[in-house]
């Protein structure tokens, strides 16, 4: 599979200059640094989706716009054979030597409009638990389709294994998972108001 996090970087990078905005101003609207902003942008550090959904929301587009081009009006159906073959979006787990922990497939890349963002995430298996909680505003909705995974909610630990699903609050301090050392996959939908 492919990594796609450099075209993230380079499309976050290029929207705000189309915008005519500084690494400054999106820092101040984010409530990131603009070291930050500037290694995300460069690529140097693989980002959790807590900062790029701030940065989305500084930016005044949706998440989505980060992974696609083309925008559909009507209904997209996303095949499995299709999804297997596009590029995956790959962020860190937000600790400080920024692991690849998860893989994100998107399922609606080119609908139209969106509050939603549906993806299947393959859940590296990783021993390092120094996790880096997060908040953005809006809800996830995570049904577990292989292995175990544990979420970090607030003060709570919620373990989900193949079967299980979890719905929750963003805006609360979070972090999603695998059991340490296995591998999971997810349907995940996370919902931003915009």
């Amino acid at each position: 599979m492919s990594n796609s996090h450099t075209f993230v970087g380079s499309k976050i990078k290029g929207l705000r200059e189309s915008k005519n905005l500084t690494i400054e101003e999106i820092a101040e609207r984010s409530g990131l640094s603009a070291e930050q902003i500037q290694s995300i942008e460069n690529d140097q550090t693989l980002p959790s989706l807590g900062p790029l959904i701030k940065v989305a929301r500084a930016l005044g587009v949706r998440l989505g716009t980060f992974m696609d081009d083309n925008d559909a009006l009507g209904p997209v159906v996303t095949r499995a054979a299709e999804r297997e073959a596009n590029s995956s979006i790959s962020f860190s787990n937000g600790a400080t030597d920024a692991r690849k922990h998860m893989e994100y497939h998107p399922l609606a890349q080119q609908k139209a409009g969106r509050h939603m963002e549906p993806f299947v995430i393959d859940i590296n298996p990783e021993e390092n638990t120094d996790f880096k909680l997060s908040a953005h505003e809006g809800e996830e909705f995570i049904y577990v389709l292989e292995g175990e995974v544990e979420i970090d909610y607030g003060k709570e630990k919620y373990v989900l294994k193949a079967g299980d699903s979890i719905f929750y609050d963003s805006i609360v301090k979070h972090h999603v998972h695998g059991a340490p050392g296995k591998y999971a996959k997810i349907l995940a939908v996370v919902y931003i108001p915009f």
